[in-house]
């Protein structure tokens, strides 16, 4: 069976249960396994060698009413308020209603707009998605009898697929997120910007050299763009357009 991991991971479950079967003393098994004595303390406690779930316990998203949720889009949609406006507006009428759950609320019809927006700009078919739980994506478990989800409707008319992330288990997500890292390292985390142009056109000019001549190892050799362009070549049936004349350039928000 195939041992999954969190990203953090420093040992796998054989040495896991090596360390909590062996009579040698924590700095022994630190030079032997190159471990933090923290680390080693702690596995050779637990009784098991499975990682534990991570997060909150009781997981939940929101305490607003689908009703509440309802009105709370409608309003911000109709009034284009900013945020902090539309939470002093809404208040009155929800008075448990918190900054967090108003930008939850106001999410779904923006994910659902995403979604339609980045069809239109990409050239080839998109079969699958794959979403966190959250509110903007998918209804509460609590609201599994109300009606369908807008991202969902918006999936189905399009036919593609919405898988949803295992709860509690973040890891899933670690494809997007080390690209999420790789482009904070090489442009914010490293340069100084002196203003906010300067911010925006950054990470704009790094995806272009990302995708036009980046030469990745995973792709054999070639650049993201020569990738998409020799699959077209192979398989048009998978493209709604010829990608060579839909060039999509730099951040898609």
């Amino acid at each position: 069976m195939v041992q999954v991991l969190h990203g953090s991971a420093k040992t796998t479950q054989a040495v896991r249960r090596a360390i909590q079967h062996s009579q040698e003393s924590i700095k022994a098994l630190a030079a032997k396994y190159s471990i933090n004595p923290k680390t080693l303390i702690k596995w050779r406690k637990r009784q098991s060698t499975e990682d534990l779930p991570m997060g909150p316990k009781d997981a939940h998203s929101t305490v607003l009413s689908i009703e509440e949720e309802a009105m709370i889009v409608a309003f911000r949609r109709h009034t284009l308020l900013p945020l902090d406006d539309c939470l002093y507006a809404l208040q009155p009428t929800i008075p448990h209603l918190s900054r967090s759950s108003l930008h939850r609320s106001a999410g779904e019809m923006q994910a659902a707009e995403f979604l339609r927006k980045l069809q239109q700009l990409i050239p080839y078919k998109i079969h699958t998605v794959l979403t966190d739980n959250g509110v903007q994506f998918t209804n509460r478990k609590k609201d599994r009898y109300a009606l369908e989800h807008i991202f969902d409707r918006v999936c189905r008319q399009a036919d593609i697929e919405h898988r949803l992330t295992k709860i509690n288990h973040p890891w899933t997500n670690g494809q997007v997120q080390r690209m999420n890292r790789t482009i904070k390292e090489l442009t914010v985390n490293r340069y100084h910007y002196d203003n906010h142009l300067q911010l925006e056109t950054h990470p704009k000019l790094f995806l272009d050299a990302y995708n036009f001549a980046r030469r990745l190892k995973t792709l054999k050799g070639l650049t993201p763009f020569e990738f998409i362009c020799k699959n077209w070549t192979s398989d048009p049936s998978r493209f709604i357009i010829n990608p060579t004349n839909h060039l999509c350039l730099g951040l898609n928000i």
